[in-house]
């Protein structure tokens, strides 16, 4: 399969004789030369070793090792246990980054940064947008395991995957239309990835299919989605179900007629059957047409309550599917800077550090980065003036009609489970002089 090209960092050059760290902090021993022969490592040490480097650092170094170790790190066993490592051990190795894609306008580019130079970065010192131009306009439909699942724009019933860290992707596959609700996972129980998606045929009937990524991609119809568009019983917060990793399971947000009762919908992508639990209650006093906001922080679900509206209320589910562990963290409160007020108060949050300080898009259409600890704010400098989105304002002075996915980089490839790759599908964007 091609790759695609990787926008270099600013590693320190290696010299002879010497070693030298890039900037993750790796010794570049690898690519060093010395004046005495190297000492010979085992074979499980070696992969030991190889394990703790991150992603973006292996992918660096596919070009520069030997071939039995290049042909280690393509593996796919190797993929899976440098992904299993950095969920459950070290989770700095998959760096977690930002794409986005336009939706006012059918750019073909897709915008990415790094959330921890967000979260790092002093406020003078902005944050660079990388983008990727595909052949055409292009939706991301959902993220996992370092991969984001693409729909085609344009031909509107076909579907690419793609490793932003390595380059590699699929060749298009067709799906089946355009849907009301999807979401794209991983079935960790059968090792098999799967885009669901429910739509309204013109006849009125609903259809509900789970696609199947593999050599022999498989469509197959399952038991229709629970709720349409519009449905009385009650109101599904977004088209998109939110992937929980280690569950196997897609998740939207429900909330009745009447606005005081709130649950999580839930398909489980191995059994394909769906489920439901209850949300954390609203209060009598909070706003009904301010609809909740799920997401995923620390890999968990999370809910995010406009309340009275004066602050936010964040909850995390800290045990998956148990009402009882929805957890209450410190309120945000509301700033002049953040609200606007000729705009539906939502913040939706995107990403949050074990320090409780959350990166999310505010009801101004500006990112922002709450403390939760004394409640301070500030807005973080990103230079999108390469991503190819002209009509589009700074992406500092706004993010209107831009998605954000977050997603963490990973080894993972669709040649792994048989997909054919495409060169040409997505590659790096060089804006015009």
């Amino acid at each position: 399969m091609t790759r695609g090209s990787i926008p270099d960092d600013d590693d320190t050059v290696a010299r002879k004789g010497k070693v030298v760290t890039t900037t993750e902090g790796w010794p570049e021993l690898l690519r060093c030369t010395t004046t005495k022969p190297p000492p010979i490592l085992l074979d499980e040490l070696i992969e030991e070793i190889l394990l703790r480097i991150p992603a973006s650092s292996l992918v660096r170094l596919g070009n520069s090792v030997c071939s039995s170790w290049r042909t280690l790190i393509s593996s796919s066993r190797f993929a899976k246990d440098h992904l299993r490592r950095s969920m459950a051990v070290d989770p700095a190795l998959t760096h977690p980054r930002i794409a986005y894609y336009s939706t006012n306008y059918p750019y073909p580019t897709i915008g990415i940064f790094s959330v921890r130079s967000v979260l790092e970065n002093p406020l003078h010192e902005p944050t660079k947008v990388v983008a990727y131009e595909g052949r055409r306009w292009r939706s991301i439909i959902g993220s996992c395991n370092g991969l984001l699942c693409l729909h085609d724009g344009e031909l509107g019933d076909r579907a690419i995957l793609w490793n932003p860290c390595t380059g590699f992707t699929s060749q298009p596959r067709k799906i089946g239309g355009l849907f009301n609700y999807y979401g794209f996972g991983y079935d960790h129980v059968n090792d098999k990835y799967k885009l669901f998606g429910s739509a309204i045929k013109r006849s009125g009937e609903s259809v509900t299919r789970i696609f199947t990524f593999g050599p022999k991609s498989k469509r197959r119809t399952i038991q229709d989605f629970p709720y349409r568009l519009p449905d009385k019983r009650a109101s599904v917060g977004g088209s998109v179900g939110l992937f929980v990793s280690g569950t196997g399971t897609l998740n939207w947000l429900l909330l009745d007629c009447s606005g005081s009762f709130v649950a999580v919908l839930s398909l489980d992508l191995v059994k394909e059957t769906y489920s439901q639990f209850s949300a954390p209650k609203r209060k009598s006093g909070d706003a009904f047409p301010v609809f909740p906001h799920l997401s995923i922080l620390r890999g968990c679900l999370a809910v995010c309550y406009e309340t009275k509206k004066t602050h936010w209320t964040l909850w995390l589910m800290k045990d998956y599917g148990v009402p009882q562990s929805w957890t209450k963290l410190p309120i945000i409160p509301h700033h002049p800077l953040l609200v606007n007020p000729r705009t539906n108060p939502e913040l939706q949050p995107l990403y949050m550090l074990e320090n409780n300080v959350l990166l999310a898009k505010s009801p101004s259409c500006k990112l922002v980065l709450c403390n939760l600890n004394d409640g301070s704010i500030n807005f973080p400098i990103i230079d999108s003036s390469s991503d190819g989105m002209t009509k589009h304002r700074p992406l500092s002075w706004g993010s209107y009609s831009r998605i954000f996915y977050i997603y963490h980089e990973s080894l993972v490839s669709p040649s792994h489970f048989g997909l054919p790759g495409c060169s040409s599908e997505m590659r790096l964007f060089k804006p015009a002089l």
